[in-house]
């Protein structure tokens, strides 16, 4: 058996709500604005911060330039962006054509700190022809390290003041 729909009748047709209005609806759609705009709040990003962010590479583009260019005397054998891995191929000073040095520098991190920067190096001398490991002093690599540093740091004012 089919059921009929109710009867409306003017006790139940005060529950239909009637259209909003021009103005009405202008109100309504003011009010939810104003109360998303309140939303946001003052977390804006600051711009220096922002800066070393900004970037298309997995790791700090200050870190990763200033190394670049910090080992760019030697040639490059592996240099992963997304990674933050540079690797030079073994570089031998003509003035001292009997030692040479690889070079390994690891980007840790996507901040300026110097905490997000690694540097390993390899040390070969040529003893009868042929080339024996030898020790790298801890100094060469915490002066490499260090001059990274202040080149990213430099790199970075550069940018904030431009």
């Amino acid at each position: 058996m089919m059921r009929k729909p109710p009867a409306v009748t003017r006790a139940n047709s005060a529950r239909i709500p009637a259209p909003l209005g021009g103005v009405a609806k202008a109100a309504l759609l003011g009010g939810a604005i104003a109360l998303l705009a309140a939303c946001g709040g003052n977390d804006r990003p600051r711009t220096e911060l922002a800066a070393a962010q900004l970037n298309t590479i997995g790791v700090n583009a200050y870190l990763w330039r200033a190394a670049l260019d910090t080992v760019s005397f030697a040639p490059l054998l592996q240099a992963d962006s997304n990674g933050g891995v540079i690797v030079t191929d073994w570089y031998a000073n003509p003035a001292n054509p009997g030692e040479r040095v690889k070079l390994t520098v690891t980007i840790l991190d996507q901040d300026l700190r110097a905490d997000a920067l690694r540097v390993a190096a390899s040390r070969q001398v040529n003893q009868s022809g042929s080339w024996v490991e030898a020790p790298v002093q801890a100094a060469t690599v915490q002066k490499l390290e260090d001059i990274i540093l202040t080149k990213a740091r430099d790199l970075r004012r550069q940018a904030l003041a431009s």
